[in-house]
């Protein structure tokens, strides 16, 4: 099951989500509920505060995942939670005009370095490109090509690291 439990990015204002995420209490009920019924979670995440709550409650994966501080990262790997950091969804709004383009290349950037730091806290990161969002074709390459800029020679390894284990979670 996916929970929604933040807001989206604001493409405009960087660091700003359209609405909060939902409190601690919430988020554990959620998840717990859900696991208890069998089904794994993900949850859409945003902001450092929310993604912490979750992987600390035992989200089985988080999506987005935007504006994240290490405490959030370290609490995603150390609770083995799946992180699908969907860049496409901000990588191929540059150049298009919709949007601030410096304030997308600053999302961009902070999405790349949490990425990256992730992956060398061994965590575990599965590509996912939030297709059918604007800008976002089916069938995108995109994903991949932005994982391996932000992983660079690591990219194969950590992608491939935690097939295993993401396939026994789904």
């Amino acid at each position: 099951i996916k929970i929604m439990i933040s807001g989206l990015m604001d493409f405009d204002h960087f660091g700003v989500l359209t609405e909060p995420g939902l409190d601690q209490k919430t988020i554990e009920q959620l998840i717990h509920i859900a696991h208890e019924e069998g089904m794994s979670v993900m949850a859409h995440a945003n902001g450092a505060d929310t993604v912490r709550f979750a992987a600390e409650a035992g989200v089985d994966s988080v999506e987005h995942g935007a504006y994240l501080d290490r405490d959030a990262l370290q609490a995603m790997a150390e609770n083995g939670c799946v992180w699908v950091p969907t860049l496409s969804t901000v990588g191929n709004l540059r150049g298009k005009g919709r949007f601030s383009e410096s304030d997308v290349q600053a999302i961009l950037k902070s999405a790349m370095d949490n990425v990256r730091t992730f992956g060398s806290m061994g965590g575990l990161i599965a590509a996912g490109t939030d297709a059918g969002a604007w800008a976002v074709p089916h069938g995108s390459l995109t994903e991949f090509e932005l994982l391996q800029e932000a992983l660079g020679d690591t990219a194969d390894t950590v992608l491939e690291r935690g097939f295993p284990e993401i396939r026994r979670k789904f």
